[in-house]
């Protein structure tokens, strides 16, 4: 893994001068400089974190990424403040895991020993090198659309469109702790085809029950929601925001395809994808440059539409996931979700109140239409059932359940 840190980070320190004339900005050969440091500092803890993640260390992992997270926040902001400029936004990264580091060294006192290259340990070796190139081919495929912007559009349009990007992007983060608790879970049914059909449709579908309208809402919603995060001058990115935001709507089903490559063991056949996937998507950021960054957007969404049937059918092949099992699991949330936009789209269009009397009636309209077509007319409610029962336990018991408890 350190290895593959070095090599990274060499590739990026020779690749800087080629960057730094590609944007025409000399400063960014420095900047690569330091941040390829980042593969190395990230590297230095990959096998502890993966430990933590396969005894479900899952807390622990949390305490330590808001450790790492606020105090890397506050350092930086101490760097802006004391006139260290850009240079504070390059040390985020570099802090964050040099953070996380020391965390997950706490928690997980492992350490290496001298390697033996026993056919259990290669066949690890080849999983991990599948892991790293998908994980390398994806975010080669979600940065492509920034790099092509910044250099045929400039700074200021690529802000206008980070910036609606960014907050779709935070919308989604939380997604990634459902992806550590799944593959594991999932992995320990993996001897029982039907068992782990029912989970993986079962945590999809709640999934899908939340995500869904709520990315659906942001579409209808967005301009509004960026002029009030960002201020008016921002007002521009709103409309990447909800062209982004439909796109979440069906983009949520592709960490489920992740579940399915990963619990499964399968990730020869994860890098096949993501390669066919990178390829398909910088083919149609290509295609939509030319009509400007709502361009760029709107061919990702379609990218990301035309893909995600497919990509479920090739995950789900050797566990004999298929279409039905798809439909099951997000085809009522899908449905309810396009109708409550529409009706949102409706309302927001032939409003007349002030900003945030539409917004609020969109909004109280969208979350009724929603309910009614999924909850009253699909009849689907195990995923409120389910969420309703895990809050239920994490809330302390009282005086008199913990007086029962006591005598069982």
């Amino acid at each position: 893994t350190i290895a593959l840190g070095l090599g990274l980070t060499l590739l990026i320190a020779v690749s800087s001068p080629f960057a730094a004339a590609f944007y025409r900005d000399g400063r960014l050969t420095d900047i690569l400089l330091v941040s390829s440091l980042v593969f190395v500092t990230m590297a230095l803890s990959c096998q502890h974190q993966a430990l933590m993640r396969r005894a479900m260390m899952f807390r622990e992992l949390a305490q330590v990424e808001v450790f790492a997270g606020f105090f890397s926040s506050a350092i930086v902001i101490l760097m802006a403040l004391t006139g260290w400029q850009y240079w504070s936004l390059v040390a985020k990264p570099l802090l964050l895991s040099l953070l996380m580091n020391i965390g997950v060294w706490l928690h997980c006192r492992w350490v290496p020993t001298r390697p033996t290259m026993t056919s259990g340990v290669w066949d690890m070796v080849k999983f991990g090198r599948n892991l790293v190139g998908s994980s390398f081919t994806d975010y080669a495929r979600s940065n492509i659309d920034r790099l092509l912007i910044g250099r045929r559009y400039g700074p200021a349009t690529l802000g206008l469109y980070q910036n609606g990007l960014q907050v779709y992007s935070n919308l989604q983060s939380p997604l990634t702790y459902l992806n550590e608790i799944a593959v594991v879970g999932l992995a320990k049914v993996l001897h029982d085809k039907k068992e782990y059909q029912r989970l993986w449709v079962k945590g999809v579908s709640t999934l899908a029950f939340f995500a869904m309208p709520a990315f659906g809402l942001i579409a209808v919603t967005g301009r509004e929601l960026v002029v009030v995060l960002l201020g008016d001058r921002w007002a521009a990115a709103g409309a990447i925001l909800c062209i982004f935001s439909f796109r979440g709507i069906l983009s949520i089903v592709e960490p489920p395809m992740g579940w399915l490559h990963l619990s499964a063991g399968r990730a020869d056949r994860f890098i096949k994808w993501s390669l066919l996937s990178a390829v398909f998507h910088i083919a149609s950021v290509s295609a939509g440059l030319k009509s400007g960054i709502e361009g760029v957007a709107v061919a990702m969404t379609v990218a990301t539409y035309a893909l995600f049937v497919p990509g479920i059918l090739y995950a789900g092949k050797p566990l004999d996931v298929g279409l039905s099992h798809l439909v099951d699991a997000i085809g009522r949330q899908f449905v309810g979700t396009l109708l409550a936009v529409a009706i949102g789209m409706a309302f927001r269009a032939f409003g007349s109140g002030s900003l945030f009397e539409t917004t609020l009636l969109v909004a109280t309209a969208y979350v009724v239409v929603y309910l009614v077509v999924v909850v009253g007319f699909f009849r689907l409610t195990a995923p409120i059932v389910l969420v309703w029962t895990l809050l239920r336990d994490m809330l302390p018991s009282g005086p008199v359940a913990g007086e029962a408890a006591s005598a069982k």
